[in-house]
Order: structure tokens, then sequence, then C-alpha cells
């Protein structure tokens, strides 16, 4: 009895042990575990997205490595450390975004990157994922809340600056996203309902002027072929089929992996892009796409956990607006490749082939890994 006694006891001080060394590298250990789940499970599911791709696959497999590097750097400094450079970070990602206006790369019919040759292609709007939240959340942080007219406007004309300057490129899909992760920090910081239900009603007339004047004919096509998929089969309306008829066909336990027909034989374009999760559901059935939900469902309960314990203003702004523009990122996906909301480009988190967005939502999670382990440091300054 007291050997069993002493084995538990021993079990239970390793447990300390790992725990207190995850927290000494400012680790969080549930989020860690989750994002490993779901780099295994990309690169699983996009060697068959790919085509048995190798090289698909060493890239994915390389993004995942700095992002990882990238998420573990960012989760070393202090929050109130990386508010300070908050400001100094927007200035220069807006300065990007009219670079790329200037000298930008071209492809696609769309001028979203920035090239250094030889040395490396980035995309300066993913920066602003992770650098519009936290600029919001700290102006607001240092403000009486909930923010009055005046704090709520200078917000939005934060938030509407790279928006424009992201739509003209055109990217509406990541330019949605920005504007969302913006709108999360005024609506944790107790924007009032009024407001709210305001600019809800004053989306029509925006709807309206920016169907006539700002979006262009593809993104049109877009919403037509969203609300008509079967007015064009062979055309607009081709991509969406394709991706029904292969998350339908894979049924319940899907027909096993690389057993895919739609992607194989190149019926569902963008398969190890956008369109990822109509492979997954194929191959891996309705079971398949549970066990992926239930990780991301994991991984938004775990930010908001952490959004809850958050010691400072600036920390449960943040943290609750990464969380939730996580949500809003996986909800799109979803909803875009299954017909329940237009096709606009927004790639599923952590599964879809990709190196600047892969990147930037690690480090987001670097972020919500600094807020949750410098709390205790924080309550003893």
């Amino acid at each position: 009895m007291s050997g069993t006694f002493d084995r538990t006891l021993s079990t239970t001080d390793v447990m300390r042990r790992r725990a207190s060394l995850l927290q000494r590298m400012h680790i969080d250990g549930v989020l860690l575990l989750l994002l490993l789940l779901l780099a295994a499970g990309s690169l699983f599911v996009l060697y068959s997205a790919g085509g048995k791709n190798w090289d698909l696959l060493i890239k994915q497999a390389t993004s995942y490595g700095v992002g990882l590097g990238a998420m573990l750097v960012i989760a070393q400094f202090e929050p109130r450390l990386m508010a300070r450079w908050v400001p100094l970070g927007y200035l220069a990602v807006v300065a990007l975004l009219v670079a790329v206006e200037f000298v930008g790369y071209t492809a696609m019919g769309a001028t979203r990157w920035i090239n250094i040759p030889g040395v490396i292609r980035f995309q300066p709007s993913e920066f602003m994922k992770i650098i519009m939240p936290m600029t919001i959340a700290w102006y607001l942080s240092g403000r009486a809340l909930p923010p009055g007219i005046k704090h709520t406007m200078v917000s939005l004309g934060l938030i509407l600056t790279p928006f424009v300057l992201i739509l003209k490129q055109p990217d509406l899909g990541t330019a949605l996203l920005v504007l969302v992760s913006g709108a999360f920090v005024l609506f944790i910081a107790g924007l009032k309902w009024r407001w709210i239900l305001s600019a809800i009603a004053a989306l029509v007339p925006v709807a309206v002027g920016m169907w006539y004047f700002v979006l262009h004919n593809y993104q049109k096509q877009r919403v037509l072929t969203f609300l008509d998929p079967e007015s064009d089969p062979l055309g607009t309306g081709w991509n969406i089929i394709q991706s029904k008829a292969a998350i339908g066909s894979g049924g319940v336990f899907g027909k096993g992996w690389l057993l895919g027909t739609q992607s194989h034989l190149d019926f569902l374009p963008e398969s190890h892009t956008d369109f990822i999760i109509a492979v997954l559901a194929e191959e891996f059935g309705l079971v398949g796409v549970c066990l992926l939900l239930f990780v991301y469902m994991l991984l938004i309960a775990r930010g908001l956990v952490i959004t809850t314990q958050a010691q400072t203003l600036f920390g449960k702004l943040l943290a609750g607006a990464l969380t939730m523009t996580f949500f809003v990122y996986v909800f799109i996906n979803i909803g875009m490749v299954s017909g329940l909301l237009p096709v606009v480009g927004v790639p599923l988190p952590f599964i879809s082939f990709g190196g600047t967005s892969l990147v930037t939502l690690l480090s987001g999670f670097g972020v919500l890994m600094s807020i949750h382990t410098h709390r205790k440091w924080i309550a003893q300054v």
C-alpha cells in the first residue's frame, strides 16, 4: 500500500515539474498539444490533397517549423512589452500595404505580395490579422470603458485604413478578417448595443455601395454563384458543386486515405488550399470532420479560458479578439466550402497549405501563450 502511495506521489511530482518547466518556458501545454495535432493532421491530409507532392509537404512542414519557432519566441515577451511596440508595428504593416500598391508582386490577377528576388515573397496583409487586434486593444486599454463616440471613431479609423488598402489588392477575404478582428476588440470592450445595432443596419447601404463601386466583377460573380451555383455548373459554379459532391460522397466513414476521387481526378480545384476540408470529408467522412471540429472547439475553449484569466485589460481584449477571430476563420472556410457562404478565399486554419498565413496564425497563439504564462508575474509587479 505504501509503495502504491509512493508511486502515485512520484507521478504527481513529475507532472508538477513538467508543468513548472512549461511555465518557465512560457508555453501553454494544452495549446501546444492541440497545435501539434493539427500540424500532423495537416501534413497527413495535404499529402493526399496535393497529389502525393513531397515538395508541397516539405514546404508546409518548413512553414510549421518557422511558425512554431515564431510562436515560442513571441511567447517569451511579456504582454506589456508587446504593447509598447504595437503602434510602431501597426505603422510598419500599413507602410508595407502601401508599398504593395506601388511595387507589389502580381499573381492570379491580384497584387498582394512583396517579392524580394532570391530571398522571400510574403503577404503583408497577413500580418495585419495579428497587428489589428493588438492595435485596438492597445488603444482602448488606456481609455475608460465602454468606449465613447470619440474613441470608437478613432478605433474605426485604425480599422478601416488597412481594410481599404487590402480591399484594393483585391483581397476581400483577408480584408473582412482584419475588419472582424478589430471589431471584436470593440465588442469585448463593451461597445454600446445601440451603436452595434446601428452599424448592422448601416451594412445594407454599405453593401449596396460596395456592390456598385468597390467589388470587382469576379467578386460579384462569387456572390451570384453562392445564390445559385447551378446557373453556371461548368463555370463559376463548378468549384462549389464539386466541393459539395466531395463532402457528400464521403458519407460517415469516408472512402479512405488517398482514395478520394474528386480531388485525385482533378474535379476539385484548390484542393490543397481553400477546399482542403472537402478532401478530408471525402476520405475520412463525417467522423473525420467531427474530429477536426472537436480539436478546433478545444482550441477556442482554451483561448476563452485564457481570456477570462488574463490579469490586464490589454490581455483580456487581445486574447478575446484573437480567439473569436480564429473562430471566424474556421466558420468562413467551412461555410464557403459547404455552400453556406460565398467563396472569399479564406484558407482552413492550420490545415490548408500556406506559408505567411500559417506563420501568422501560430504567432497569434504565441501571443495567447504570453498572456497566459505571464499572468502571475504581472500580478507580482
